[in-house]
């Protein structure tokens, strides 16, 4: 699709972005590339599941750090769940990912995978004309996940263990008594995450501090 046309579209675009110099920074962005577009915004996840609801846009641009509601805290966990919510409730919804946290995206892959709507990403450093592009992409229904390490597979019961280990600081024990699990099972779980990730015992090396350094580093924990 060429610019003109994309251009000359009449389309409902909403931006969901919890800082307001962010947020009017896309939206000026945005309504340059169209002009014509009927460009809504909101800061929050309670607004922005509102919105998709009354409006059901051609394209929703959103952040992952966001606060559930106004003048609550914002974090990364809320913004992967907005968008499981919308892959859910709305297919064929086209998305668009603009964030500092792209790399968050890795824990909700199946979901991502299932969608059957446009989904792209964009780190909020990218050049102009890259988020623009991206936006195009995702605006035609097209896919563009290449910068996730999308071959890794995460079960949800293991990003569980290293949440509580390494956010909430809870040990073994702990962790099987918030999960209703034996001992011996969250050792299980520790045994697959690491090697899902690549980490073996190594002379000197601590494997729990090297599993934490690696699934911050792909984005598996903030």
């Amino acid at each position: 699709m060429s610019h003109n046309s994309t251009q000359e579209q009449q389309v409902e675009i909403l931006i969901v972005d919890d800082h307001r110099l962010l947020l009017n920074g896309t939206i000026s962005l945005v309504g340059d590339r169209f002009p014509r577009a009927q460009i809504r915004s909101c800061q929050t996840v309670q607004d922005a599941l509102t919105e998709v609801r009354k409006h059901l846009p051609d394209l929703a641009i959103v952040d992952l750090s966001l606060p559930e509601i106004s003048g609550t805290a914002a974090n990364v966990e809320q913004g992967l769940g907005l968008l499981k919510v919308l892959m859910q409730d709305y297919p064929q919804l086209n998305l668009m990912v603009q964030s500092s946290n792209v790399k968050a995206l890795i824990r909700i892959i199946p979901e991502i995978d299932n969608h059957q709507g446009g989904f792209t990403i964009a780190d909020k450093s990218v050049p102009i004309d890259t988020f623009l592009t991206r936006m195009e992409w995702a605006m035609q229904g097209l896919t563009h996940t290449k910068d996730l390490q999308t071959d890794l597979e995460v079960k949800p019961e293991w990003l569980e263990v290293m949440r509580l280990a390494f956010e909430e600081g809870l040990q073994d024990k702990a962790i099987a008594q918030t999960m209703h699990k034996s001992e011996r099972m969250i050792r299980h779980y520790w045994s697959k995450i690491q090697d899902a990730l690549s980490i073996y015992p190594e002379e000197g090396k601590n494997m729990r501090a090297q599993t934490q350094i690696r699934a911050r580093k792909i984005g598996l924990i903030d």
